[in-house]
């Protein structure tokens, strides 16, 4: 996901596969090229919003979506007030027009519970088009120590000094947004070290920018996957391990490369059967580590998991988006099947979510669902692969303005 923070791992799927003014009547059918928005009618709105509900999100009440909201707010207000932070067929807004809308739903939260279909008398839903992809990511838990003893012989390094990035945006307008990680060498700048060279060859061995030692590689190259996770640590205390930076090299997907090379079928593919595959055959499992160059570096804190507006995650609720599609800080409704592990069968999921975080792989309407910690979590996420639908919810007063300026 990613990067904002927690999400430089996106989803695991997706990384690891690569898989290919408002109506009152009906809302109409659009068949579109390029992402866009669709108005929902208010009666369809209506219809959708009876349902919504905290229950899969395992929350008791809509009012514990106010720190969330309140994270989202506080990003959207950071940005300049009258830019424009969407602007696509259907729906065009600023950052001020996007606050506004939020602040409206904080203000609404305690009367949530009571009639859910407030959401839609206050707010206009304009339906993400064509239907989004929904993947999931999670925070893996690594068995590891603060110092390399035993069986814990594997470094996690922190972000090496020598690595150096440039915003490459500042030399050209054609590369904006865009940025070069590098190392400095005899004859000028070259890429940074690969997974080969680091892993391989130990290149940053004794360089002081060990952070922790782990019992297994496969679960280090899992951990940089999702991006972020947590470590139980030998004495008994628990650590977040936070994303710090990458190497800069180009992200190759490990589950095609077994499925290219005949190793599991494509039926077959998840998070869970690359684990397998892996422990089973070490050596080939090596070899396909190294065909990924791109490589992961942490950082420790006490607090975490953060997504790329700095907010910390929540399960469930954060999801990550593409911002040139949907600008982060944003409301938006779901609408798709989840499990629900008390009943053991997936079950329907119609709630509100918070873009709060980003992924590399996560383009146009796709969309990253952060599933939590722990192995429900990793189940979720490692098999989570759903056409799904979205809703992006502006307030009507907002509306009213836009169309009022017009």
């Amino acid at each position: 996901m990613r990067f904002g923070r927690f999400s430089c791992c996106v989803s695991v799927l997706l990384l690891l596969i690569a898989f290919q003014g408002c109506s009152t009547k009906t809302t109409p059918v659009v068949v579109v090229d390029k992402p866009t928005f669709v108005p929902v009618s208010e009666r369809d709105a209506e219809g959708l919003a009876a349902h919504l509900s905290t229950r899969l999100q395992g929350l008791e009440s809509w009012e514990a979506l106010r720190p969330g909201l309140e994270d989202s707010l506080k990003y959207i207000l950071r940005r300049p007030q009258n830019a424009i932070c969407v602007n696509r067929p259907g729906l065009t807004l600023t950052w001020g027009q996007l606050g506004d809308s939020v602040a409206e739903l904080i203000g609404l939260l305690s009367e949530l519970d009571r009639d859910p279909r407030l959401v839609a008398a206050r707010f206009q839903w304009f339906k993400v088009a064509p239907k989004t992809l929904l993947t999931g990511y999670y925070e893996p838990w690594l068995d590891a120590s603060m110092t390399q003893e035993g069986e814990y012989q594997y470094p996690l390094y922190g972000v090496p000094d020598d690595l150096k990035m440039i915003n490459l945006g500042k030399f050209h307008h054609r590369w904006k947004g865009q940025s070069l990680v590098y190392q400095m060498g005899e004859d000028g700048i070259k890429p940074y070290h690969d997974r080969e060279a680091i892993d391989g060859n130990d290149v940053l061995k004794g360089s002081g920018h060990e952070i922790a030692w782990a019992k297994d590689p496969v679960d280090i190259f899992f951990l940089q996957i999702q991006g972020s996770g947590r470590l139980n640590l030998t004495d008994g205390t628990e650590k977040h391990i936070l994303y710090g930076g990458k190497n800069g090299h180009k992200y190759v997907s490990v589950g095609k490369l077994l499925i290219n090379r005949g190793h599991v079928p494509r039926e077959e593919m998840s998070m869970q059967r690359i684990r397998e595959f892996m422990n089973a055959n070490p050596d080939t499992a090596r070899d396909l580590m190294f065909d990924n160059p791109s490589y992961v570096f942490f950082s420790l804190s006490d607090e975490g998991p953060y997504g790329s507006i700095s907010s910390i995650l929540t399960p469930r609720v954060s999801v990550a988006v593409d911002r040139t599609m949907i600008p982060l800080g944003s409301v938006l409704a779901l609408k798709t099947a989840l499990m629900d592990y008390e009943k053991g069968e997936a079950d329907q999921f119609m709630s509100l979510v918070l873009a709060q975080d980003t992924g590399g792989a996560i383009q146009g309407t796709r969309m990253d669902l952060f599933c939590g910690s722990g192995e429900e979590a990793e189940s979720l996420a490692g098999h989570l692969q759903e056409d799904s639908e979205v809703f992006m919810l502006v307030s009507k007063r907002v509306m009213q303005s836009i169309s009022g300026e017009e």
